[in-house]
């Protein structure tokens, strides 16, 4: 579910240890859930996390059947500047990106591009062949699924997926250990293509048969955010166009969410929320090579005309991006019982994933939390989006704890609408 999940598996003591000080949560008592009927009650709820935990800024949408019943967004996009996080600010979505790369997908599917039951290697320009089972047959489902064979190597994926960009001040401690620590580069994007190569081709760089479990397609689930940039440029390759391009051309301006995109070069700097490891650190502008599977941008304003549609969608009502046959694709359960870890998820369609009577995705990446939900019936949804760091160990702890409260406040607030 997050972007990058590897930070917590990763000992990353030094900036523990030398930013101790920099932090000032506050242990105060958790806000009482009971009784938040109105918008006032939710707003003021929302509010008081920004001084108990931490928070540098979010915003939050909530809808209910055809419509937005709350959208408002807290505390700063910019705390130095003391520039509010608006309901315009735009975030990096993280692995919530990869909802986008489901709809691509059944967008593709619907064109008559694939199925997914179609061998990959009957779409791409090399073979895609794992050393530890060279007879498999990876299939679209299994891509969207996670369940391909295909994993990511942590310290692979962190420091060559990863980039800084060229203009950004590296010269501080956080600048310093994603630079030194962790080797991410200072550079310029590379061509999605030239990047997976370099993982795919035996004679790439960065070829490593960690990249590839001994299991059968199928079998296995296994989280891929390497798998899931392949499958973006499947779509490339299929389609003739960027995958950036598809998503604008398919999905984002059918939707007029016209302040939202993929490509780096065009992201609106002037309006982008800095990123926060925390209150008091920023991170350097970064972002990524393989930027299918967590590179999209936007703001709360486009994003709920996204969830207003995947709502609209779930309920059948909806043939904006493609007919209601795909929607029910994109929703619809691809797996047996027991493949997805039950700790996880209970199962999930293309990306998105089922649990407890939800829809859903999140994301965190590098200063970046977010989380999207909506009732498989489709009669309400909300989503999160924030510039509070979720990947370093110990923030990610305390984003659960803020995406748990925030959760717990928008089901009250829902079920007593």
């Amino acid at each position: 579910m997050k972007t990058l999940s590897y930070f917590t598996i990763i000992l990353i003591l030094s900036i523990t240890t030398l930013m101790m000080s920099c932090t000032n949560d506050k242990n105060i008592e958790n806000p009482s859930l009971e009784g938040i009927k109105t918008n006032a009650d939710l707003s003021e709820y929302l509010e008081s996390l920004i001084e108990t935990k931490g928070v540098p800024g979010f915003t939050v949408n909530v809808s209910l059947g055809n419509n937005i019943a709350f959208q408002e967004s807290f505390g700063y996009a910019n705390i130095a500047n003391q520039t509010s996080y608006t309901n315009q600010t735009v975030n990096n979505l993280a692995s919530i990106s990869k909802t986008f790369l489901g709809a691509a997908t059944a967008k593709a599917i619907e064109q008559g591009h694939f199925t997914l039951e179609t061998n990959i290697n009957n779409l791409l320009p090399i073979d895609i062949i794992n050393p530890k089972n060279p007879n498999g047959v990876i299939k679209i489902k299994h891509l969207v699924t996670h369940t391909s064979g295909i994993v990511d190597v942590p310290d692979t994926y962190i420091s060559s997926n990863y980039f800084i960009l060229k203009d950004e001040d590296v010269n501080t401690t956080i600048g310093n250990i994603l630079v030194n620590e962790l080797g991410i580069q200072q550079m310029e994007q590379v061509d999605l293509d030239e990047y997976l190569v370099e993982i795919f081709d035996e004679d790439g760089d960065l070829y490593n048969l960690d990249n590839y479990l001994d299991s059968e397609p199928g079998e296995t689930w296994a989280y891929s955010n390497d798998a899931s940039s392949l499958l973006g440029y499947i779509i490339e390759f299929v389609s003739g166009v960027s995958f950036d391009e598809y998503v604008a051309n398919y999905i984002l301006n059918p939707l007029q969410m016209n302040n939202s995109t993929f490509n780096i070069d065009q992201v609106d700097f002037q309006n982008m929320a800095t990123l926060y490891y925390d209150v008091n650190t920023p991170f350097p502008n970064y972002a990524n090579h393989g930027y299918v599977e967590g590179g999209l941008y936007s703001n709360s304003n486009d994003m709920s005309k996204y969830l207003l549609d995947m709502m609209r969608g779930a309920r059948g009502e909806s043939a904006t991006l493609f007919s209601n046959q795909y929607y029910g694709l994109l929703f619809s359960e691809q797996l047996q019982n027991g493949i997805v870890p039950t700790e996880f998820a209970e199962n999930h369609g293309l990306f998105w994933y089922m649990n407890n009577g939800y829809l859903m995705h999140g994301g965190n990446s590098l200063g970046i939390s977010s989380q999207i939900q909506l009732k498989k019936d489709g009669s309400a949804g909300f989503f999160i989006i924030s510039n509070m760091d979720g990947t370093f160990t110990g923030n990610s702890e305390k984003w659960e704890e803020v995406k748990t409260l925030v959760t717990n406040a928008i089901e009250e607030y829902i079920s007593n609408n």
